[in-house]
């Protein structure tokens, strides 16, 4: 008789034990789904956020800024770095920015902070975290347009509101101090306390005079991606072309080493748990493999008796732990679509149990908890629970294989 069909005879005999078994992978296809499709929206929608709070997925810098910034640091001719960039097909945006630490002050108060000089032509509120998060007026109207923009908390400090005077002061390209004064155009709140009692926006040409810049100098140029997997890909594009022989080109892991720490020890402790889970799932394949193989012991020596070869039997047991898990993906499949559906259109909000903590190291994160897959994932999941339900069976198998015809066949 044919193997795969006597395999599949074999596993319906025991239909409860095969069906709580098939079951039991198909919840561990769940549960992966869950973990691996939280992992990959949060990191992702973390990543993105970061990108858009001035580095980008990409930054193009001076050499050495990254290690010890300086605004005596800068780029030359950087619309030609930024066009170069935007020619890229992974570059979704390029933005020209100036950054650097200052102290803000008002009639009452003085506050050090941070800046970030942009033009507004080229920002947009994908690509930019406090653009989307204003809550009060609105961005000045160009790079040469007088006005500032910071954030809720700052503005608290300094008991400031839309058109009030701030006088900022910090170092030049020389290194001496310069201060110049805007006012208030613009107040956002991104949920992040530590962005918001220290962060502004400034107009990039006002700020370029101040610092004694020449029009095409800055101290960054920001990449944005549509998908954040490919930076380190265009990062060593980027690096290895003539035209950024003389500057940095970072991934965010690299300029953004704190958020990339935490999100590998959450990756780590999420591999830990489907670690766990998966070892649970091999338990039960095994389990019910080798619970089948003893109860067919004299069955084997028969089979054995009359010119079935050991290899033979062990490619039946292997053949029933291929369709065991054959069956147990496709129940996996079934039950998982509908609630990864909901999870990716709808979710769970969580912004309960996370209270006004809503940032993760430094990084406004989405109290929603929803799930993404990207195909990598999907192909993961599926072939290392597929490669685990084989695995599991491979004992059992060669238990099969090696049980001797004669002492199977003593009546006890």
């Amino acid at each position: 008789m044919n193997l795969n069909k006597l395999a599949w005879r074999n596993l319906w005999r025991r239909k409860r034990r095969t069906l709580i078994t098939a079951f039991s992978i198909a919840f561990g296809v769940m549960l992966a789904v869950t973990f691996t499709g939280a992992g990959d929206h949060y990191y992702t929608r973390m990543i993105d956020a970061g990108a858009s709070m001035g580095m980008g997925h990409v930054t193009i810098e001076p050499i050495d800024y990254n290690r010890a910034p300086s605004l005596k640091k800068r780029l030359n001719e950087v619309q030609i770095l930024r066009e170069k960039a935007l020619a890229r097909p992974e570059v979704a945006d390029a933005m020209v920015r100036i950054s650097g630490q200052a102290m803000f002050a008002s009639a009452h108060k003085s506050v050090g902070g941070m800046f970030i000089a942009i033009d507004p032509a080229q920002e947009s509120e994908k690509s930019n975290l406090f653009i989307r998060s204003m809550i009060k007026g609105s961005l000045f109207d160009s790079a040469d347009s007088p006005g500032i923009v910071v954030g809720a908390k700052l503005a608290k400090k300094l008991q400031l509101r839309i058109g009030k005077k701030v006088v900022y002061t910090t170092t030049d390209a020389h290194g001496e101090i310069v201060s110049a004064i805007e006012r208030v155009t613009g107040i956002f709140k991104t949920g992040v306390s530590e962005v918001d009692s220290a962060m502004a926006l400034l107009p990039i040409k006002r700020v370029q005079k101040t610092l004694d810049y020449k029009a095409d100098e800055a101290t960054l140029v920001a990449l944005i991606l549509d998908d954040q997997r490919r930076t380190l890909k265009l990062r060593n594009t980027l690096a290895a072309l003539p035209v950024y022989a003389n500057t940095e080109v970072l991934t965010w892991q690299e300029s953004q080493p704190d958020l990339a720490g935490m999100i590998a020890m959450d990756k780590s402790t999420n591999y830990i748990s489907q670690f766990l889970i998966a070892l649970l799932v091999a338990a039960g394949i095994l389990n019910t493999m080798l619970m089948s193989v003893l109860e067919r012991k004299r069955e084997f020596g028969v089979m054995m008796a009359v010119g079935m070869t050991p290899f033979n039997l062990f490619r039946l047991v292997m053949i029933e732990s291929f369709w065991l898990a054959v069956v147990g993906l496709i129940i996996g499949i079934i039950i998982t679509t509908p609630w990864f559906i909901y999870m990716n259109q709808i979710g769970i909000d969580l912004s309960g149990a996370y209270g006004d903590d809503m940032d993760f190291g430094g990084v406004l994160i989405d109290p929603v908890m929803k799930i993404r897959l990207f195909q990598e994932s999907v192909i993961a999941i599926l072939s290392g629970l597929f490669i685990l339900a084989l695995a599991s069976g491979a004992y059992p198998a060669w238990r099969a294989g090696r049980i001797p015809p004669i002492d199977s066949l003593k009546i006890n």
